[in-house]
């Protein structure tokens, strides 16, 4: 379950309205880091050692265990010195230098005009219930994406994949498909086996186009791990409910925990020891440096 808050204000559901327009600024990102290359001879960054999951190839870099973190799926902003990795909306870029997650919500459709843009274009693809109403994730007025038959997965794949193909055009290492757990918010119409399949699919997207690939929140689905094909994850309040040492055993440590309330957090760093546990704590509402309200502390 993602922690009240923590997506509210994402826009990563949104078709990829301008998609020229993005082309167009990740051809510019890619100048401009070749010349940066060029000019300083030190702009590659260091291979990560920690081995991907399983089906990918040697070219998918998980982040090294520990690297100290910081969630900006709110709003990019220039992120504190010792930050390592970030994770940022699919619909902004990359941080320069830095370890890069690119989120996408791959399991529900964001609220407001995602949502009437599901309906025009692939209303088939929007789980309704016997009644043929919408089956809405309702902390978060989402609409719940049907994974539930090879067909709609396929085609849901045709949508989400080119997301993802998006992410690594604009230089990101990573992908975090968020709501896996949709599932168990379908009033029974999903099954974990269903999530597990399309897992399978957004991964071998990911590790296809060069990116690791994040398991987001859904600790009971740890022990299909293998059969999802996740490379590390981000867990957001495992301290809170006790599933740090779930998620540290199943990725050897790539595992970045993301905490909204100080007195989780002060236990996650605790509890940690001598553990490459990464944790961070953020607003609830994750909003940019600068905004009234923001929080960033690791520890």
């Amino acid at each position: 379950m993602r922690a009240p808050g923590a997506g509210g204000p994402h826009p990563s559901g949104r078709p990829a309205a301008g998609r020229a327009a993005r082309a167009a600024a990740a051809a510019a990102t890619a100048v401009l880091l070749l010349f940066t290359a060029a000019c300083s001879g030190g702009g590659e960054r260091e291979p990560h050692p920690s081995a991907p999951g399983p089906g990918a190839s040697e070219a998918v870099r998980p982040p090294e265990p520990g690297t100290v973190f910081d969630y900006q799926i709110g709003g990019p902003y220039a992120p504190p010195g010792a930050v390592r990795a970030v994770a940022r909306d699919r619909s902004a870029e990359p941080a320069p230098g830095l370890y890069n997650i690119c989120y996408v919500n791959a399991f529900q459709a964001q609220p407001g005009d995602e949502v009437d843009w599901w309906r025009t274009h692939h209303p088939r693809l929007l789980l309704r219930d016997g009644r043929g109403a919408l089956v809405v994730d309702e902390d978060w007025e989402e609409p719940l994406l049907d994974i539930s038959t090879e067909a709609r997965r396929s085609a849901l794949m045709e949508v989400i994949g080119p997301w993802i193909d998006g992410c690594a055009e604009d230089g990101y290492d990573a992908v975090e498909p968020d709501n896996l757990d949709s599932y168990t918010r379908s009033d029974g119409l999903l099954t974990a086996d269903h999530a597990v399949a399309f897992a399978r699919l957004l991964s071998e997207r990911a590790h296809a186009r060069g990116l690791a690939i994040a398991q987001k929140n859904g600790a009971e689905l740890l022990g299909a791990r293998d059969r999802m094909g996740f490379d590390f994850a981000v867990a957001e309040e495992c301290g809170r409910y006790d599933e740090c040492t779930a998620y540290q055993e199943a990725y050897e440590g790539r595992v970045f925990d993301v905490e909204y309330r100080a007195p989780d957090f002060a236990t996650a760093c605790r509890n940690r020891g001598g553990a490459p546990l990464s944790v961070t704590l953020r607003d609830r509402e994750v909003r940019p440096a600068g905004s009234p309200g923001h929080v960033h502390r690791t520890c």
